[in-house]
């Protein structure tokens, strides 16, 4: 791609796969039915962008024809990046990615994107996170829990991306916290990396804005690769996030920029501690009943579904699953930078359309293994009058250390 643009402003801009897509598309509508923007009444419908795409060329249209004009500009801030579309499609269309290329252009190029994501943009400009905090306060949450740092501890088995929600937001912060008390239980050699840890750009990239994506993942691999961290290494160790969207960014989209490694969730990890029997968990009895929510990054994006459903049953909680889970799991409506914006105008919110699926189960407790996710249904829950708690499964698992 040119320097002369970023994104697709135009069809031209496009790679051929994606016009190819609309030729490829049979119409079948399963996108669209699976869509959580479609499915709470925004304007976005990746089927109709396919189609309107075919119809422009069955039409005698070129390539030389604005995107805009083949879905609205509303529609495409609605998207979360959820890959529901693209996961389900018979024939292996990536809307989704047209939607993510028309982003790039909007944001890049025009600087026509919701004013919402200014705060977020600014934050991971000047502090290198979207909360916008300072990089000295990094490690606040780990204040009385002996977590070493790479310099403290420079061989690590485990080097722990602790994320920038659970190193910054409140509610998150008990997520880390609880993670942090069960690899010291478990006697796990590993690290963070503090204060020279920053956002992986996530966020950036979903929104458009790839100049600070490319900014922070360069830094990111750089220190990375400094802290030993490559497959390539004497002594790689492995990467641990609580935070699926971190996963993501550092084990399929980092390796562009000569970083390559061993990428695991947090869950996965716990997981595997239960099974070599280096915590012991104590069954209790408070009866709880217990929906693991999916997030979307996680399970159908990096296809973990297991290991979380494991940890919890290894807790002796007492699991029950929403008719939408693992890798066909409804999104919490946070992805795709919808965290930082307010959600495009529907007939319902698509956090609360999942939370009534996770109320329907009978469960008295939501767990969730994204802090985005946690912020989401957290904030469904109290608009339902705290009718179920919600919990991180690290919280879940940390609660029954023996």
């Amino acid at each position: 791609q040119s320097i002369e643009q970023f994104g697709a402003a135009k069809m031209k801009d496009l790679g051929w796969e994606q016009i190819m897509d609309s030729f490829a598309c049979i119409q079948c509508f399963r996108c669209q039915e699976v869509c959580p923007a479609y499915n709470t009444g925004k304007l976005l419908s990746p089927a109709a962008l396919e189609i309107n795409k075919r119809y422009h060329f069955n039409n005698g249209g070129t390539t030389d024809v604005l995107m805009l004009n083949m879905i609205s500009e509303e529609a495409v801030w609605a998207c979360t990046s959820c890959g529901a579309c693209v996961d389900i499609c018979p024939v292996g269309n990536e809307p989704m990615r047209d939607i993510l290329d028309i982003r790039r252009n909007l944001s890049m190029m025009e600087s026509a994107f919701p004013k919402q994501l200014e705060t977020a943009f600014k934050g991971m400009e000047r502090n290198a996170n979207p909360w916008n905090i300072p990089q000295s306060d990094r490690m606040k949450w780990a204040e009385g829990l002996s977590v070493p740092t790479i310099e403290q501890n420079a061989e690590p088995e485990i080097l722990w991306w602790v994320g920038c929600a659970p190193a910054t937001d409140s509610r998150a912060q008990k997520t880390a916290q609880a993670f942090a008390k069960i690899l010291n239980a478990a006697g796990v050699n590993y690290a963070v990396l503090g204060k020279n840890e920053s956002c992986t750009g996530d966020s950036a990239r979903r929104a458009g804005r790839e100049d600070i994506f490319f900014g922070l993942a360069t830094q990111n691999v750089e220190i990375l690769n400094e802290a030993g961290a490559g497959i390539s290494s004497a002594r790689p160790m492995r990467i641990v996030t609580t935070c699926p969207h971190c996963l993501h960014t550092i084990k399929n989209e980092y390796p562009a920029f000569g970083g390559n490694y061993q990428v695991i969730h947090h869950t996965q990890l716990i997981n595997e501690l239960v099974g070599a029997g280096k915590i012991q968990l104590q069954v209790t009895r408070d009866m709880l009943q217990v929906t693991f929510h999916d997030p979307c990054y996680l399970g159908r994006h990096n296809k973990v579904t297991d290991a979380p459903r494991d940890a919890l049953k290894s807790a002796g909680v007492e699991t029950v699953e929403m008719p939408r889970n693992g890798a066909k799991s409804f999104c919490c409506g946070a992805g795709g930078a919808q965290m930082w914006k307010e959600e495009e105008n529907g007939t319902a919110r698509v956090n609360a359309t999942r939370f009534k699926e996770a109320k329907s189960t009978g469960a008295n407790t939501v767990a969730v293994g994204c802090p985005f996710c946690l912020t989401m249904m957290t904030d469904a829950a109290k608009g339902d009058g705290d009718s179920i708690q919600v919990k991180d499964v690290a919280e879940i698992v940390a609660e029954r250390l023996r």
